[in-house]
């Protein structure tokens, strides 16, 4: 099918619309434009000043971006395991993808229970987007990590840990009441420096 003449989706709305077009185009198209969207909510991690316009496009969830996340980091820290055991390995693979997916759980289900408007799979999607910071650091400590002392390789951790908290923060604090906004943003600094820990000493 001829997209040449369409003009680019400004928003994700937009490229909701598309969706209309699934059944007829190819498979190939079909995998960029789902990248397309990956790449437009991600920009909203990358740069988190960009959600106090548009957080409402973070709303429109989808698990693509997050499982990708997801398994990035688990395979990254497996692969970075001290260890030559394949049980080892595997234990740390399957620590982080359970980590992550039951975490996002009940940070949604503790927003929820502080009277926040919220849907799991919202939650999950937002979460599972600003662990894209901590796959950057996961990265750096396991190509160049070996080769630094343990105070260093403490920068990129506090600065991904940081950058990761500040982007889900802000969206987590509007859906509940202002008076309870700490009690809901407690859990989620917790989940990221937690992650952000274990890439670390792993």
């Amino acid at each position: 099918m001829d997209y040449t003449n369409q003009k680019n989706p400004q928003n994700y709305s937009q490229m909701e619309d598309l969706k209309t077009l699934d059944l007829e185009e190819s498979v190939s198209e079909t995998i960029m434009r789902d990248l397309k969207m990956i790449a437009y909510k991600l920009k909203y991690v990358l740069i988190p000043k960009e959600q106090e316009d548009n957080g409402k496009e973070l709303r429109n969830w989808d698990l693509w971006g997050p499982l990708i996340f997801c398994l990035a980091l688990a395979m990254t820290l497996s692969f970075k395991a001290d260890s030559t055991t394949n049980s080892s390995k595997s234990d740390v693979f399957a620590i982080i993808f359970v980590l992550i997916w039951v975490g996002a759980f009940v940070v949604t289900l503790n927003a929820q229970l502080l009277g926040g408007k919220v849907s799991f799979f919202q939650s999950v999607c937002l979460l599972g987007y600003c662990v894209f910071p901590i796959n950057i650091e996961a990265i750096i400590i396991a190509f160049v990590g070996s080769y630094l002392p343990f105070v260093v390789k403490l920068i990129p951790v506090i600065i991904c840990f940081a950058w990761s908290a500040y982007s889900s923060v802000g969206f987590m604090a509007s859906l509940v009441p202002p008076h309870k906004k700490k009690l809901a943003v407690y859990p989620v600094f917790l989940f990221y420096l937690f992650l952000s820990w274990f890439s670390l000493i792993v």
